[in-house]
């Protein structure tokens, strides 16, 4: 594997454990016997934020189901080793827990359909292809997609840190954008377990100027833009070159605007990086950008 394959930018130490023993408490918690893998960890996210809602309706038989369920009981709802969600707008949540609107796993939790299923199958296809098959099964493995969009259109994705390993997203008939924003709001969430994994603690009061947002932002956004836009144009690299039809000036258009905006930041991503006190997670997201602005 080379030193900088995507694989191999993603691969961290850690991780996996602090995954397995969030994952083990979350289980004590509840009750249940919940299993150790990635999709486990992202599950049981869900399963704890459902139980405390039903807790506070009041809602017994919804408070047992979510203390009684595992992934065993989600087959329904899976595809490989990824939960794909399709909720309607109405069933999306508002909460202290997020600025933004989310879904949680439960009883009522129908299966995306086929269309939903086959798109996503594509898109993580072509990410497994590219070397982010890996990145994806770690910290994307429960999928909720939004709203379908034109190409042309905004497209809307985020994950939570009470979600890790979920993601949220707009998509178009396209698996090469579906892909593409997979891996942006994967690499959020690997970046959020790499600094818990690390005990990192951020400052919140020293900001940079992130190109992305046109704005200061502080430390923790400032890498989080850095880092997952990175992975994006490594894709985008390696996705055009095969992409056909529209696919290719998207790509194209996507690549071209991360290497510029990545380029701006170089200078300041030493001093950024110097407030991450594991030289580890350091070291994985300087060589994300530097491969981008210095092709191998």
């Amino acid at each position: 594997m080379s030193a900088l394959s995507p694989e191999a930018l993603v691969a961290l130490d850690g991780i996996a454990d602090h995954q397995r023993q969030r994952t083990s408490r979350i289980a004590s918690v509840l009750g249940n016997r919940l299993g150790s893998s990635a999709l486990d960890y992202a599950v049981a996210h869900h399963l704890l934020e459902g139980a405390e809602h039903a807790a506070r309706a009041r809602d017994a038989d919804r408070l047992a189901w979510h203390r009684r369920t595992t992934v065993r009981d989600l087959t329904h709802l899976s595809a490989g080793p990824h939960i794909v969600l399709s909720p309607h707008p109405a069933d999306l949540l508002r909460s202290e827990i997020s600025e933004t609107a989310y879904y949680l796993v439960g009883p009522d939790t129908s299966p995306a359909l086929a269309e939903a299923l086959g798109l996503v199958r594509a898109a993580i296809a072509s990410a497994t292809e590219y070397g982010f098959g890996t990145l994806l099964t770690q910290h994307a493995p429960v999928i909720c997609l939004l709203n379908r969009r034109r190409l042309d259109e905004t497209l809307h994705s985020w994950a939570l840190t009470r979600l890790p390993g979920t993601v949220f997203t707009d998509y178009t008939a396209h698996s090469e954008v579906l892909a593409r924003d997979l891996i942006h709001e994967a690499a959020h969430n690997w970046l959020n377990d790499a600094l818990t994994a690390h005990d990192v603690r951020l400052p919140a009061d020293v900001n940079f100027f992130s190109p992305w947002r046109g704005t200061p932002r502080p430390v923790y956004g400032f890498l989080h833009a850095c880092w997952a836009f990175s992975l994006t144009a490594l894709y985008a690299r390696q996705a055009r070159c095969s992409a056909t039809g529209a696919m290719v000036p998207f790509l194209d258009a996507h690549l071209r605007q991360q290497e510029n905006q990545i380029a701006s930041v170089s200078e300041s991503l030493p001093e950024a990086l110097s407030y991450v006190s594991a030289a580890v997670v350091r070291d994985h997201v300087s060589r994300a950008l530097r491969r981008v602005v210095r092709p191998a």
